[in-house]
């Protein structure tokens, strides 16, 4: 074969071998050498004239390849690190600009971050004057230049200074900005270490924005002046000295100030993996060959690449976010990475110690809001109780070590977790739900949320949290172990404080935005955590991607939808599901759902072979094996079949197998999506109501069907940041709503049973009032077990938590089937003896710890996908009061009942406390706990009497009351 068959040089017929391949490659190789030489001496040509136009491109990369790779160091002789900069950078200067642009990565989004952080600050006020920036290294003044993009250099600086070692690169900065014409732009040729900022501002002005300190110790502040924005763009690694360069950095900042640097960098995890103060670790570790490749090659420039500069700068300062890259140059991957960070003393004050701690535990003597409850209206306990991140924050502080970057963010959202345990760990930087399968407007009408309470929620994707802080209460602790799904909570938090209506549609609504990268950059990042950040830094262009499914596709629920989808499309439905969506009326809905859609999706081989699959439940819809067993065992008893023994449903939680054969699991799964479907569809509205079924249908919501917390009456509440009115005492309202699901005639609303003092809200102390601020300043994310957050909550301190399904997960708890048996044989309406001591299963210490952090007459929230689940006897031995408010099965009539616009779960619980089980952390002696069960004993006998009044057969719960409908 020849050159000229190939088509690669027409007309030249030499054979196509081996050997002409290196002699074609030596002859190019050399000539471009000689090339690059001769350009090269002739540039270095002693009293040569500067050309008077600017290079073009071919000519600017041969520059470079000359400085960087051929060209002879010189000015090391006499150890001037300004000549040895000068001899790399001389020739380059004019076309260093035009070189860097694909190498030097990370520089704009360096400067965007900063930028954001800035601005987040002037508009809180913590900036007497406009700001003073000092971009250390830098060089030609491209940084400078760029800021531009984001604010306004000459309006918003009230001074720049560019601070460089080379003369060279100093030239073209100053006549760039005189071109510009930025007067506030100031060019220093100046060693770093050297430079002081009160060298050139007026004295006066010192007094303004004090350095901090300089020792680690709290003591006298200088009165030095600082700058509220120092950056380093690929400098750090080329100052040899950089100890002393970071320490006059630490100078140099003001106490609001914040740093920004971007460098190449390369490290192994076994360096930072026992760090909690470094921001997150996702993608920072370098395989070997890439850290002996890229130390090596980058020395040859004198660029030094080794782990200690970039440990030395977290470790003297605190780290806000950080980023951990690759740059994607001439097919290789280049590791940098962008870091922001502040003084490391601005999070170690022990008033923002105190005040955060108290809100991750309700600590009432901690808290900074109500002095007086610091020495009244509370018992001592004898135990201080403190949270993870207080602990974690004394550790680092004994240490001199900086605090984690959570306690350095603008906003107390998230508490500190280890993001390195492996119980974090183990969810692989993905999120379960994108969305949330619980109907907020029950739960509004169920709990009845004022400005007093104190709500624990599990997070899931968060859209149940947003619903309660439209209701402004006191606080609000979101709980999820998944890490993923309170980054999620964290962006959309981030979105209503820092976006536009529109936007919030985007991301939200729609589920795609086309600028979601520059959103998070600019205008998201300083509301969030670095671990946060860097989530959806690496996940979020592909998420909200307009050329992607959206961000409802995602998670491991969007599995399960993205698969029903495709069957969908396979059975040629797609104009089918586009007309169930748009229906305007349920008869035209029924319809459509009836002679096509019911037939896929509740089909009973589907359901056999697909859905009623162990591993398909969990992976796609998150249905654990123990949440299979009882919707089996309820379809069992629901049948009169026979019943599984004690020994097959413990088999069947330990190992995975099904309560009965595979045929009953079949039909009970199947039977269980009937009761789940069909009354949804015949009840409630997609196309104006029913967001839950609109979303899994469609991927997005629309403007007639979407949650509350998207409405623009909803981002006006949400996004405003302060309020001067004070919280009131007295539950708002309910408000009427345009839902089957608001009929007094066919659901009993919580305020029917106002007459009862048992499900009453709970009544927090008058310490507990204050005043409304910002829509999100009581909200406190939680990345930890529900037992670990209540462990160290003070006790009485919560009214209300919403724990979801999570009590399905447990395994059953033995004692639960003698209690059943006992019950039978007595008097229903006997008031219960008091609790004995159990075996602690993990359902009776969740439930423990429930009991101890909740008030008096506290209410939990609980769904299940069993009509009676076991663990509601465990709540009443454990001093609550449980009442079904919602049941499938109609309350002992026709199954097919519809609880709610999700109808997912059978049946829905108010469990009420009632009494004090576990000896009371904020009593003394025994008095506290006897007082609470006196209470008790009265609580039960009014409610009694409140049954005995309403009178009625049917099911009765615990202490002999009717179970209540919540259906339409």
């Amino acid at each position: 074969m020849t050159l000229a068959e190939l088509g690669v040089l027409p007309g030249i017929s030499l054979p196509f071998n081996a050997d002409v391949q290196v002699a074609l490659f030596l002859v190019g190789y050399v000539a471009f050498l000689a090339l690059v030489l001769y350009l090269g001496f002739r540039w270095d040509k002693p009293g040569r004239k500067k050309p008077t136009r600017p290079p073009n491109a071919i000519e600017a990369y041969l520059r470079f390849i000359w400085g960087c790779f051929f060209k002879p160091h010189t000015g090391d002789g006499n150890g001037s690190q300004q000549d040895a900069l000068e001899s790399f950078y001389k020739q380059q200067a004019s076309v260093y600009d035009a070189t860097r642009v694909k190498l030097l990565h990370g520089r704009t989004d360096m400067l965007g971050l900063v930028a954001a952080q800035l601005q987040h600050k002037v508009n809180a006020g913590l900036y007497p004057r406009k700001p003073i920036w000092v971009d250390v290294g830098g060089g030609t003044g491209w940084n400078i230049e760029q800021m531009a993009r984001f604010v306004d250099v000459p309006d918003f600086f009230r001074s720049v200074y560019l601070v460089d070692f080379s003369p060279s690169l100093c030239d073209i900065a100053r006549a760039r900005f005189a071109h510009l014409g930025w007067t506030n732009v100031k060019v220093i040729c100046q060693d770093a270490r050297t430079f002081r900022l009160a060298d050139h501002e007026p004295a006066h002005e010192a007094a303004l924005v004090p350095l901090s300190q300089h020792e680690y110790i709290p003591g006298p502040r200088s009165n030095t002046m600082g700058a509220e924005l120092v950056t380093m763009s690929y400098a750090l690694s080329m100052i040899p000295e950089f100890y002393p360069v970071i320490d006059s950095l630490s100078s140099l900042l003001s106490s609001n100030g914040i740093i920004g640097v971007v460098d190449f960098y390369v490290q192994n995890k076994v360096d930072f993996q026992s760090r909690n103060y470094v921001g997150g670790v996702i993608d920072r570790h370098c395989m070997w060959l890439s850290r002996v490749f890229w130390r090596t090659w980058f020395e040859t420039d004198r660029v030094n690449l080794e782990p200690a500069r970039r440990d030395y700068l977290e470790y003297k300062f605190g780290t806000v976010l950080n980023v951990n890259a690759r740059n994607h140059f001439l097919g290789v991957r280049i590791p940098y990475y962008v870091w922001v960070g502040c003084s490391k003393e601005s999070g170690s004050s022990h008033t923002k110690l105190a005040e955060v701690d108290a809100a991750a535990t309700e600590s009432p003597f901690l808290s900074a809001i109500d002095l007086q409850s610091r020495t009244s209206g509370r018992r001592d306990s004898g135990v201080e109780l403190r949270s993870k991140a207080y602990e974690s924050a004394v550790i680092n502080l004994a240490a001199s070590l900086p605090l984690p970057s959570s306690w350095y963010q603008n906003h107390h959202w998230r508490i500190f977790y280890d993001d390195q345990l492996q119980k974090h760990r183990q969810f692989k930087n993905e999120y379960i739900y994108a969305f949330t399968w619980e109907d907020s407007r029950v739960d509004a009408r169920l709990l009845q949320v004022n400005s007093n309470d104190v709500i624990l929620a599990i997070t899931s994707a968060g859209d149940n949290i947003l619903s309660f802080a439209l209701e402004k209460p006191k606080r609000i602790h979101a709980v999820d172990l998944n890490p993923n799904q309170n980054h999620l909570l964290e962006l959309k938090v981030a979105a209503f404080t820092a976006l536009g209506y529109e936007d919030v549609w985007k991301l939200f609504g729609e589920g795609k935005h086309e600028s979601f990268r520059e959103l998070l950059i600019s205008k998201l990042s300083p509301h969030l955590s670095s671990l946060a950040f860097q989530f959806w830094l690496q996940h979020g262009e592909q998420t909200f991607s307009p050329s992607g499914k959206g961000l409802y596709s995602t998670g491991g629920s969007g599995f399960a939808l993205a698969w029903v989808g495709h069957l969908l499309r396979f059975m040629g439905l797609e104009q089918e599901v586009e007309k169930l969506c748009a229906a305007e009326t349920l008869n035209e809905q029924r319809e459509i759902w009836q002679r096509s859609i019911r037939k896929v999706l509740l089909s009973k081989l589907l359901a056999w072979t697909v859905v009623a699959n162990e591993k398909w439940l969990w992976k796609a819809l998150g249905v654990p094996p123990n949440q299979r067993n009882m919707i089996e065992e309820d379809y069992a008893k629901l049948n009169r079949e026979e019943q599984p023994s004690s020994q097959q449903r413990q088999q069947g939680s330990h190992t995975g197998g099904s309560l009965a054969s595979g045929l009953m699991s079949g039909h009970a799964i199947w039977q269980y999506a009937v009761d789940t479907l069909d009354p949804v569809v015949n009840n409630t509205l997609l196309s104006n109501d029913n967001h839950y079924y609109m979303v899994c249908l469609k991927g997005h919501y629309t403007r007639r069907s979407h949650p509350d917390y998207l409405t623009p009456k909803a981002h006006m509440k949400l996004s405003k940041k302060s309020s001067s009115s004070s919280s009131s005492s007295t539950p708002p309202s309910p408000s009427p709503l345009s839902s089957p699901f608001t009929s007094p005639a066919s659901s009993p609303r919580p305020d029917h049973h106002h007459n009862s003092p048992l499900f009453a809200p709970s009544s927090p102390s008058p310490a507990h009032t204050t005043t409304a601020g910002a829509a999100f300043s009581g909200l406190r994310i939680h990345t930890d077990e529900l037992n670990e957050v209540l462990s160290r909550m003070a006790p009485a301190t919560l009214t209300i938590a919403v724990i979801m399904d999570s009590m399905d997960w447990f395994d059953p708890d033995p004692t639960t089937t003698t209690e059943k048996t006992t019950k039978t044989k007595t008097n229903p309406a006997t008031p219960p003896p008091p609790p004995s001591p159990s075996p602690s299963s993990p359902a009776t210490t969740q439930i423990r710890a429930l009991n101890r952090a909740l008030c008096a007459r506290g209410r939990v929230l609980l769904r299940s996908a069993a009509l009676r689940p076991w663990y509601v006897d465990v709540f009443e031995r454990e001093g609550f009061a449980a009442r079904r408010v919602g049941a499938r099965d109609g309350g002992g009539r026709a199954r097919g009942g519809c609880v709610d616009r999700v109808n997912m779960y059978a049946s829905a619980w108010v469990c009420v406390k009632v009494a004090d089980v576990v000896a009371d952390c904020g009593s003394s002696g025994s008095g506290g706990s006897s007082r609470g069960v006196v209470g008790t004993s009265m609580l039960r006998e009014e409610e009694e009497e409140s049954g005995a009044r309403k009178g009625g057969g049917g099911d009765v719960d615990g202490l002999g009351r009717p179970m209540e409908r919540l259906d339409i």
